[in-house]
Parts: C-alpha cells; sequence; structure tokens
C-alpha cells in the first residue's frame, strides 16, 4: 500500500454530465503534506456515455492516475464503493460521489486530524461549519437528522451527519470491514461496524454542500430511507462484524 497517497474512490450510475467536470476538479485539488492523489472510477454499468466521458478525461490528462472499472450488471452504490475500497492502493482513502453537491477543495479539512496522526476515520458533516450549503429538501433534513440519531443510539457515537458521502478512512481498516449492503445502506452500515472496532479513533469536521434536486439527477429516495432504517437496526443489533479487525499505530 502506497504512503501519502489519497484514493478517492468515485462510484458512478449514469453520471455523464457530470463526471468530467468532477474529475477535473479533484484533480486540481493540492492536497497538504504533499499528499497525492489516486482516482479510482467504478461505474456501476451505466447507460449513458459515463465511460466514455471517462475515457475522454483520461485522454486530456494522461498524467492523472486513474483507474477505471465497470461492473457488467448494475449492483448500487454500496456495491461500487466495495469494488473501489478493494481497488484501492492509498494510505488513505475517502469516498467522492459523481455529482457536484460535495466540494473536492474540503478533503483537506478531513485529512488534517488524519495528517496529525489523531483520527483513523473523519466524517464530513453537512450540518457543521460555515460553508455554504444549498437550500433544498426540509423533509429531507428531518430525515437524515432521524437517521443519525438513530444510528448515534446504538453506536453511541455523536455524530451529526451519520448520511454523508464524505467518509475518509484509513485504508487498510475500511479494507478489513466486511461490508455487505449493495445501495445506499452503506452508511449505517459502515458507521455501526467501524463504531465498533476497538481503540477506534473518530472525527468529524464542517463541509459545504451543493445539493441538487431530482431534475438535476439526485437518486436517493425514501425507499432508501426505510432500508436505512432496517440497517441501522441490522447491523447494530443482529449482524455485527465477527472478524476482528486491527489498527496499525
Amino acid at each position: 500500500m502506497s504512503e501519502h497517497l489519497l484514493s478517492v474512490i468515485i462510484p458512478a450510475f449514469n453520471e455523464s454530465r457530470y463526471i468530467y467536470n468532477i474529475l477535473e476538479r479533484v484533480t486540481a485539488v493540492q492536497l497538504i503534506e504533499n499528499v497525492q492523489k489516486e482516482l479510482v472510477v467504478v461505474d456501476d454499468h451505466s447507460t449513458d456515455n459515463t465511460g466514455e466521458e471517462v475515457a475522454r478525461f483520461t485522454a486530456s490528462y494522461p498524467h492523472v492516475k486513474l483507474q477505471y472499472v465497470r461492473h457488467e450488471v448494475n449492483q448500487g452504490k454500496g456495491a461500487a464503493l466495495r469494488t473501489g475500497i478493494q481497488k484501492a492502493s492509498g494510505e488513505y482513502l475517502i469516498i467522492q460521489d459523481a455529482d457536484l453537491e460535495y466540494d473536492p477543495e474540503e478533503f483537506n479539512r478531513l485529512l488534517k486530524p488524519m495528517i496529525k496522526g489523531v483520527a483513523d476515520v473523519v466524517f464530513g458533516s453537512r450540518f457543521m461549519g460555515d460553508g455554504p450549503h444549498r437550500i433544498l429538501f426540509f423533509w429531507h433534513t428531518i430525515g437524515n437528522k432521524f437517521l443519525t440519531a438513530l444510528s448515534n443510539a446504538l453506536t453511541n457515537l455523536n455524530l451529526t451527519d451519520m448520511e454523508t458521502c464524505y467518509k475518509l478512512f484509513r485504508s487498510h481498516i475500511i479494507k478489513q470491514v466486511d461490508l455487505k449492503e449493495n445501495r445506499f445502506g452503506f452508511e449505517p452500515e459502515v458507521t455501526a461496524k467501524i463504531s465498533r472496532i476497538p481503540k477506534i479513533r473518530i472525527y468529524e469536521v464542517g463541509i459545504a454542500y451543493y445539493g441538487r434536486t431530482y431534475e438535476e439527477g439526485k437518486k436517493i429516495n425514501y425507499k432508501d430511507g426505510f432500508r436505512a432504517i432496517y440497517c441501522i437496526l441490522k447491523y447494530n443489533l443482529f449482524a455485527r462484524q465477527k472478524t476482528p479487525i486491527t489498527i496499525e499505530k
């Protein structure tokens, strides 16, 4: 595993409208302490031109370290993340959605406690900090806060945004987590499983949020909210990770 390298996992499904732009923005970010980047794009069997846009980016930026993996069938975001985690070679690993809701310039905010050696996992909270936050859906916000509160009650964490996309991990830790969820259940599942790792150090930092509407391509819906409740109960009460996870210091 390469030191001083951040693996940026980008799950993508029918994101031809945004993927080139997000790859450019991730590439443009200058990371602190000379940390370098690799991009891992997992195309979850898109039916649009997502793959062609990634190829166009690769041709335009041949110096960028980028892996492109395409699923033979559509499996869901969680499955795409599992593939990306397996492919990652960096010391650190962060998740970046293929849309423009999260700003890669925030990477350094999450990296700071990791680089200082005080954190093993860092969540980027949309409900903290003074960055810009697009005003969108009231009930989505209520739903997110309810899911976070339910998760916190069972994990004994005090997170403000369990459902956030921006989660930064030490790669050797997340690679040991036995993940199962194929869709948006990834968030409560991974939170439940990392919360029970002995001596794990979890931090949270405020980030900006540039949300998008359903017309602009947002995919999560109320069914995913019910699945999240199921996953919170399942992975905290009935299906805990059985394989011990070690933390290297």
